[in-house]
């Protein structure tokens, strides 16, 4: 424990303030600190000793320079990942930050600005590639223990004759060596200075998002001299600040794989959903606008805000799209991921919903319309995330988006003008398919 002159021990393992003190047997203090935060990786004590050791150096191969030294981006070169022009370019702009050795105290730090549906999985093979051929070893961390256990196969193939640890709670596999891991965020606390590359993926979501343990646990897994990649189609506002002012390393990848735009919300006036449960109608423009995309055949998500509402809602829109397979979810859902697979499959055509499914989701050919879009709980992030789900195949690259609300906020105004900037750089930059003569 570290103890700071305001008298207050902080563990050493997760970074956390430790606020319990109790009778302790081992040192025979009347009010020893301990640390409830890691609790579940055993008892952090202020008399306790805390081991903990830093892995070895990276070796690079025969020929190659010392660690520390600028190496030369290395991966096979961009064109055996298949990637497109703007994947391509951001995927450079990385491999020639890791060539060069960190500027200043500590790891250097990256940001892949992608946008929804850009492919960031993709754009990262190189990346770790670059890593494992110097001889070091890379991590890759994700909030979601799901999304682990999607890309552990993809990593599996994209390297098959690399060595791969897949961590996350109930994991078999914690203490196996490996010169690739994935992990959830919260097992980034089992390491200290082992990874010659940490890429954080999603670091804008729950639980990683303004979790300062996670953020003290990913400091602490990187080596002094390492990297840290972040990737985030919606980074927070202090990382957007830092890049804006050419302090954070970044490129940004603003088109989808299909090279069409994204898709600009609509922003349309409408009472509260609490309202219409009142009154137990729908307004006219939503219910035309529902209608619309359903003619169109397309997937319809609704966001709302609360779970309390979901149930009530779903009974309304049955009333008003009484021929529609119309079905909600939620985090308290036992039968999400099978409502889920479902409306993919398109025997549900109609998903209320809440920001549990505003990413990690892709639904072909879907529309969405999010209500209560004034609400404090859609900040711009979850905005432009939930946006983001629209128009990600290539059979409906346009796809439709309406924020519904009885008044229009700061969050959905700087929404749309990020997704206008983006579809302004990807069309300056020459990405977008050109635009087909009538």
């Amino acid at each position: 424990m570290a103890w700071p002159r305001a008298k207050r021990a902080r563990c050493h393992r997760c970074g956390s303030e430790a606020r319990q003190r109790v009778p302790c047997a081992a040192c025979g203090l009347a009010a020893c600190a301990y640390c409830e935060a890691c609790l579940a990786l055993g008892r952090s004590r202020a008399c306790a000793l805390l081991l903990r050791s830093a892995a070895q150096g990276a070796v690079p191969a025969r020929g190659e320079a010392p660690r520390g030294t600028a190496l030369a981006p290395t991966g096979g070169g961009l064109a055996r990942w298949g990637l497109s022009a703007a994947q391509s370019a951001a995927a450079a702009a990385a491999l020639a930050f890791l060539a060069r050795p960190p500027a200043g105290d500590g790891p250097g730090r990256f940001l892949l600005w992608a946008v929804t549906g850009a492919g960031k999985t993709e754009m990262i093979f190189p990346l770790l590639q670059h890593t494992l051929d110097h001889g070091g070893k890379a991590l890759v961390a994700t909030p979601r223990r799901d999304v682990v256990l999607e890309l552990a196969p993809r990593l599996a193939k994209a390297f098959p004759d690399t060595s791969l640890a897949t961590l996350y709670g109930g994991s078999t596999e914690r203490w196996k060596d490996a010169q690739l891991t994935l992990a959830t965020t919260h097992q980034l606390m089992r390491f200290y200075h082992g990874f010659d590359l940490v890429i954080i993926d999603e670091l804008d979501a729950y639980p990683y998002h303004n979790d300062p343990m996670l953020a003290h646990a990913a400091a602490s897994s990187c080596k002094p001299d390492g990297h840290f990649v972040y990737l985030s189609a919606t980074p927070p506002a202090r990382l957007q600040r830092e890049a804006a002012l050419g302090k954070l390393v970044h490129a940004k990848v603003p088109v989808r794989f299909h090279r069409h735009p994204l898709p600009v919300p609509k922003l349309m006036r409408m009472i509260t959903v609490a309202q219409c449960l009142k009154r137990k109608q729908l307004p006219a423009p939503i219910v035309s606008s529902i209608r619309s995309s359903l003619e169109r055949d397309a997937q319809v998500f609704v966001f709302v805000t609360r779970i309390a509402q979901i149930e009530a809602f779903v009974q309304l829109m049955r009333r008003t799209f009484p021929n529609i397979s119309i079905e909600g979810t939620s985090s308290q859902d036992v039968d999400r991921a099978s409502k889920v697979i479902a409306f993919r499959e398109r025997s549900i055509r109609l998903l209320v919903t809440t920001t549990i499914l505003e990413r990690g989701v892709t639904i072909p050919r879907s529309d969405v319309f999010i209500l209560d879009a004034d609400n404090g709980l859609f900040d711009e992030a979850s905005l432009v995330q939930m946006a983001g789900r629209a128009g990600r195949s290539l059979d409906d690259p346009a796809g439709r988006v309406v924020f519904a609300a009885s008044r229009r906020t700061r969050s959905q105004v700087k929404a749309v003008s990020q997704i206008r900037k983006m579809n302004a750089i990807a069309r300056r930059k020459g990405y977008l398919h050109p635009p087909v003569s009538k």
